[in-house]
């Protein structure tokens, strides 16, 4: 479980690789005349430890307590000046930020020409590879050269700069608005979840439409196109319009396949963009185009030209695990899907220091959903307890309700009858103060609730009465997305043909032609 409480330092040191590691101690030796000063052995200590305690540090006599945190600042900012002068050279970002430095230099030396030199060259490359904020910081500082009068440059040098000036701070106005918006949409998102009414639906319209209509799609470049993108996918998101989702991810996606130099400089994005895509068409249950897309990924993530850092590890890992496990929920391949989750447990403990417990708990989701279709119910019942126990998810109120939902199932087909009943009274207690209930979740408890009143022989009647009810449920624009999380119609299938939920999903499966 990602832990956000740890010390910054150990946590840092943790992150090293063994070359990291190497190349910091040769470092360090070069700041001081032996290796055993005390910052190396504080580094050693906290590199052997398994977690991080300040008694074991205190203990080993390197300093005492008083100095401990300024010893602490110093190592980990030694550290971070290591890791920079070994950044592989293939990051672009970096080598345009060098040569930015190295113009800095060359200028306060007097050297005008080699500076507005090197600034040309960069320029070029930050253009090339659309880092448009890097390009205006260099024409500011070309004009600042140029209008001293020191270079006696070529006429009308200075209409370039001031021309090159204004496009550049536009498309980055631009940029910085459609970014600013796709955020106040996401956080909307978080304050609020997914619209719940016509009124909800409509606010949202109006609010997207005020902010988009000025601008221009025609006139963008890679970023702009990127953020207006995002921004589209949000509103679709919040207003639940998956379609329009797929839309707007499959031409994030696109975008970074038709330019394949930005998938490298930008792996963060892509990879969003393809979990977007992936999430749009789970949604749309378009298991063949979900699955066309997933082996992409796949393929581009084990490309040997891929990015390869700790950030970029974890998020791939995330994206790409989740969405295997969707697609085995969506076919209904759950026997298939259990060889998996030994991996995926075995790499969330690789990664917990870069996951949030959101993510981590969803896994857990998944997890019990799969043991669930296994009819594996007491292991589907420990991965949901996980979920339901966890107090820190108060922000994600659906996850906790449908874990809720789905144990109370778990627990009626183990015919737990004494747990049910007090697990009934909980889970209503819990639904009555969230904040986004929906009429799929009161359902749910109401039908639950009145399972151990009616009479063995009219069970089948009921369970086939609540199938219609569900049904005409899920055509509701605003009620839909609950039966991704839970399927509850299956599950009610299942009992009405006497048959395994996998099955009666996997008939639906082969049915559909998408």
């Amino acid at each position: 479980m990602a832990n956000h409480q740890k010390d910054f330092l150990f946590v840092l040191i943790k992150s090293l690789s063994k070359s990291e590691k190497r190349q910091f101690k040769i470092f360090a030796s070069r700041l001081e005349t032996s290796s055993n000063t005390k910052f190396i052995e504080l580094f050693n200590v906290l590199d052997k430890s398994e977690a991080y305690d300040e008694k074991i540090i205190l203990k080993s006599g390197i300093i005492k307590k008083v100095q401990l945190s300024n010893l602490k600042s110093y190592v980990y900012k030694q550290i971070l000046v290591s890791i920079r002068l070994n950044i592989p050279s293939q990051n672009m970002r970096y080598q345009i930020r060098e040569q930015i430095d190295f113009a800095s230099i060359l200028y306060n030396k007097g050297l005008y020409k080699q500076s507005l030199k090197i600034l040309d060259k960069s320029k070029i490359l930050a253009l090339e590879n659309d880092e448009k904020l890097m390009a205006f910081e260099i024409v500011e500082f070309e004009k600042l050269i140029e209008s001293q009068y020191i270079t006696r440059s070529i006429q009308g040098r200075a209409d370039e700069l001031v021309i090159q000036a204004k496009e550049l701070n536009y498309q980055n106005t631009i940029s910085s608005k459609l970014s600013n918006l796709s955020l106040q949409l996401y956080g909307i998102m978080l304050k609020t979840g997914y619209v719940k009414t016509d009124e909800e639906y409509k606010y949202i319209d109006n609010y997207f439409n005020k902010h988009i209509a000025k601008f221009d799609e025609k006139k963008f470049g890679f970023r702009e196109k990127y953020w207006f993108y995002n921004a589209n996918l949000w509103r679709s998101f919040l207003v639940q319009d998956f379609l329009g989702s797929y839309k707007y991810a499959y031409k994030w996606v696109t975008l970074f396949y038709e330019n394949p130099n930005m998938i490298y400089l930008n792996p963060v994005f892509f990879l969003k963009g393809n979990n977007y895509l992936l999430e749009s068409l789970f949604m749309l249950k378009y298991k063949s185009k979900f699955k066309k897309y997933l082996s992409q990924l796949e393929e581009t993530i084990n490309d040997s030209k891929f990015p390869v850092n700790d950030n970029i590890a974890s998020l791939s890992f995330l994206y790409f695990y989740n969405n295997k496990l969707n697609f085995h929920i969506l076919e209904g391949t759950f026997a298939e899907s259990e060889y998996l989750i030994p991996e995926i447990l075995q790499k969330l403990k690789l990664h917990s220091d870069h996951l949030d417990e959101y993510h981590e708990m969803m896994f857990f989701y998944k997890i019990a959903s799969i043991y669930f279709g296994n009819e594996k119910y007491l292991e589907s019942i420990f991965y949901l307890e996980k979920i339901i126990n966890n107090k820190n998810l108060s922000m994600r109120e659906d996850l906790m309700c449908f874990a809720r939902l789905l144990s109370l199932i778990a627990h009626y087909e183990l015919g737990n009858d004494y747990y049910l009943e007090n697990h009934l009274k909980n889970t209503y207690k819990f639904l009555l103060k969230m904040n986004d209930l929906h009429e799929v979740q009161k359902e749910i408890i109401k039908f639950l609730k009145s399972l151990n009143s009616i009479y063995p022989s009219d069970i089948k009647k009921e369970f086939i009465k609540m199938r219609e009810r569900f049904i005409e449920l899920e055509k509701n624009t605003y009620e839909k997305r609950a039966f991704l999380y839970l399927d509850i119609i299956s599950w009610l299938e299942s009992k009405i043909k006497n048959q395994k939920i996998s099955d009666i999903i996997k008939e639906k499966a082969k049915l559909s032609n998408r």
